[in-house]
């Protein structure tokens, strides 16, 4: 298990540099293994020492890429192939470890897909003020992926939404639930942007 101050979504991918000799271990074990680790939210606490709090569910990664340096350090490629819930954390040495269960996804609603086609117009509708604004944010034509469920961890991703809002997207049971609180989250940051450009 490797704890962060950031949350992985499943489809999504991340890049991890590891120095800690803890982690170290972790990821050549990973390594000679399935090449799979668990990513969870640190809820308070540091990346760094251990003694961190960590929420209970994250994110089951696949190592697509690895390159490890002279000084023993790794460079991590990962990919979320899925969500997790800890069932019980084992003890942190050598590194964090846990029992964990698979967490499926409820099935979409049978409007689930003229929802996604309305998120996908609100965030492009965040992102084109983002960029009015002068902020970093992508294209304002970015295409999210027809199943609506992948679509909501990408307008969330896109949205850089900050790390307790992604994990109550995470904790949430499914396509809807996800659709209903992206959606939601947009079209709050969608007001601030709009009263920004207006000179409010």
């Amino acid at each position: 298990m490797f704890p962060l101050g950031s949350v992985l979504f499943p489809t999504l991918t991340l890049v991890l540099h590891v120095f800690e000799e803890r982690y170290r271990a972790l990821a050549r074990h990973c390594l000679d293994g399935d090449r799979e680790l668990g990513v969870v939210l640190i809820e308070r606490g540091q990346e760094v020492g251990g003694g961190d709090v960590r929420f209970g569910v994250g994110t089951r990664s696949l190592i697509v890429e690895a390159v490890q340096t002279d000084d023993g350090r790794y460079g991590l490629g990962l990919v979320g192939v899925g969500r997790i819930r800890v069932d019980r954390w084992l003890p942190d040495d050598p590194y964090p470890r846990a029992n964990v269960s698979d967490l499926a996804d409820g099935d979409p609603g049978s409007d689930a897909w003229a929802r996604r086609d309305a998120l996908e117009a609100l965030l492009r509708r965040v992102l084109a003020m983002q960029a009015e604004l002068g902020q970093s944010a992508a294209p304002a034509t970015v295409e999210l992926s027809v199943d609506p469920g992948v679509a909501t961890w990408q307008a969330a991703a896109l949205a850089g939404l900050g790390p307790v809002d992604a994990q109550r997207l995470l904790e949430a049971p499914g396509a809807d639930e996800r659709l209903d609180l992206v959606a939601s989250l947009l079209d709050d940051e969608a007001l601030v942007l709009a009263q920004r450009v207006a000179g409010g």
